[in-house]
């Protein structure tokens, strides 16, 4: 298992130099096609979750510079007006909206989805952006890891609630879960709230990441019939104040070398864009290609089988009826 670990390890770090960096998506970019970013989505209604900086801010801003009317739900409201009238000068879209939610908090999403759907609006794309790496031990006033409960509780809690107002955009709906390339460095476990050892942040966060990635599987499989396109992307390693305040050393061991935060959201405003029969349903995508999942002898793709047991604990958690 130690060997294993190292090997999976080693193998990212390699992978991502290679790819993730800021060169990987110079070079990834020589292949892009100007014309797939000049569509234009007026009257599409986005929900962004984590809008209000990094790569949330970039895809809501993204969006709205291409006429989509943009819903950021973000947790503190002075900040989330704050980037609001930001998005809102720079583009010259007024049909942007502040919601205030927690996304740590099952509670406060069931409200902030109770009232969103008195506005009776067709979703045309729900981005689950809101992430979090903390690196101590930390427990919700609902009980739970708060990296759990933000990356895994709170994305698949918003996604099954926001689901009705996702089919009345069908056949174009899509859900765009911002997962991470740190899920290549674990398998899925139903270890979900890292009991019984010393508490690891950085592996808690890959764990919830890859969580993502299969949940994402799931869904596109369960609500093929649906008319919803479910996909996980990977933003590259970017520079933005998640990563500053979560991982500070990496942040200035590759000073110089990381993404934009525009360049870390390329992909999701592009998934969001593109007519969905370019689309693969369920896939993880990286600097707009469909990427693999796995990386070589990793020994993480079994895993996915867990994914319905790991299911069923969450949304026993989230209190969803069946």
């Amino acid at each position: 298992m130690f060997l294993l670990k190292t090997w999976r390890s080693t193998a990212f770090g390699i992978y991502g130099y290679m790819n993730f960096t800021k060169n990987g998506f110079l070079e990834h970019s020589k292949k892009f096609k100007p014309e797939d970013m000049q569509i234009q989505i007026e009257g599409k209604n986005c929900v962004v979750t984590g809008a209000n900086s990094g790569i949330g801010y970039a895809a809501a801003e993204g969006l709205a510079s291409r006429g989509a009317t943009v819903y950021m739900v973000c947790r503190n409201k002075e900040r989330g007006q704050e980037a609001l009238s930001k998005i809102q000068n720079s583009t010259g879209n007024q049909k942007v909206y502040l919601e205030v939610c927690d996304l740590s908090s099952v509670n406060d999403i069931k409200s902030f989805a109770s009232s969103f759907a008195f506005k009776d609006l067709p979703v045309h794309v729900l981005v689950n952006n809101a992430g979090l790496l903390e690196n101590k031990r930390t427990t919700t006033p609902e009980g739970f890891e708060l990296n759990f409960a933000v990356n895994v509780l709170g994305t698949y809690t918003m996604t099954e609630l926001m689901l009705p107002l996702l089919e009345k955009a069908s056949p174009d709906a899509k859900v765009i879960t911002v997962s991470s390339g740190g899920m290549y460095t674990s398998p899925l476990t139903t270890d979900l709230q890292f009991s019984g050892e010393k508490f690891d942040g950085v592996l808690q966060y890959a764990r919830n990441k890859r969580i993502q990635v299969a949940l994402t599987e799931k869904w596109s499989d369960k609500y093929k019939n649906k008319g919803i396109g479910f996909y996980s992307m990977h933003p590259g390693w970017a520079e933005t104040p998640g990563v500053a305040k979560s991982l500070p050393s990496f942040n200035e061991s590759f000073a110089g070398k990381l993404r934009t935060s525009e360049e870390g959201a390329d992909t999701v405003v592009w998934l969001a864009l593109q007519p969905k029969e370019k689309l693969v349903s369920g896939a993880f995508y990286f600097d707009r290609a469909e990427a693999t999942k796995h990386l070589t002898l990793a020994g993480t793709s079994k895993s996915h089988e867990l994914v319905d047991s790991v299911i069923d604990t969450v949304r026993s958690m989230a209190s969803l009826d069946s």
